[in-house]
């Protein structure tokens, strides 16, 4: 069979493996069409009414009506995940790193770690519009105590997993705390981290329409909120389906940066655990 390109193992791609790749592609496709076509015969075969659950081609013209504001809003929003998500990624790492670093003083942190964890953070947004006004600030405050907590603990799992041993042997060679810390127990955390990260990154979307819904003047939760009070239920539809691609082109981006960082983690593969 002849080899068409090469892949970044140095591999050869044949057509075959060539075409389990696209079959990632192929079968969420096939499924997601399946469901709309479902979608959109149910709506015509009830006649239900458009403000109560708008047919996929209704939503799709929506889609087309409002698209400077949804790309507005779209682009409101992406920025208050992305600057949320890269600060939930922080405290979420310096938590987990002082916790085991620290033993005395993390012992008493992760407490309050969980504790913190299970205030309802709807709740907190109106506290935050309060405090900070309208502007970034309380939704990216809103998305870091939102999004940490994952980050923290899928960490905390990798850095407290090295085989006891492997460590006993660094500090008979002298090793210190901090060594061991950079050269052994955040290199073995770092698939963990990822698998924390991934999660984060959905919740920092969530985290962001909840700070709109609370209080905002622009951005894809701000605009569903305006299209409930016009029972624009079409609109809304348009607006959540934005908000979900925007949330898996982050969750992918997540993904590819950890291919490119952490080689070496098992990564789910829908192809080989079907066959």
């Amino acid at each position: 069979m002849m080899h068409l390109k090469t892949s970044a193992s140095g591999e050869p791609m044949t057509l075959a493996r060539l075409w389990q790749r696209l079959d990632r592609i192929r079968s969420p496709l096939i499924l997601a069409g399946g469901v709309v076509l479902f979608w959109e015969a149910v709506i015509r075969l009830f006649k239900v009414p458009t403000f109560v659950l708008p047919a996929p081609t209704v939503i799709v013209t929506a889609l087309v009506a409002h698209r400077r504001e949804l790309a507005i809003a779209t682009q409101a929003t992406a920025l208050e995940v992305l600057f949320g998500f890269l600060m939930s990624a922080l405290v979420g790492v310096a938590v987990a790193l002082i916790i085991v670093r620290f033993e005395r003083f993390g012992r008493a942190l992760y407490p309050l770690v969980v504790l913190f964890q299970n205030v309802p953070k709807v709740a907190l947004a109106p506290i935050f519009i309060l405090w900070f006004g309208y502007g970034l600030a309380p939704k990216i405050l809103l998305i870091v105590v939102i999004a940490f907590f994952p980050i923290a603990i899928d960490m905390l799992a990798g850095l407290q997993s090295v085989e006891p041993s492997f460590v006993s042997l660094m500090r008979s060679v002298g090793a210190s705390q901090s060594k061991i810390m950079l050269k052994v127990r955040i290199p073995h955390s770092l698939p963990h981290l990822f698998a924390g990260l991934k999660v984060a990154v959905t919740f920092s979307v969530i985290g962001a329409i909840v700070g709109e819904f609370a209080g905002a003047t622009k951005g894809l939760g701000y605009l569903i909120e305006f299209a409930s009070t016009q029972l624009d239920t079409p609109q809304i539809f348009a607006a959540l389906l934005v908000v979900s691609v925007l949330g898996l082109a982050f969750y992918y981006v997540v993904e590819y940066v950890e291919r490119w960082l952490v080689p070496w983690a098992p990564k789910f593969d829908p192809v080989h655990t079907a066959g």
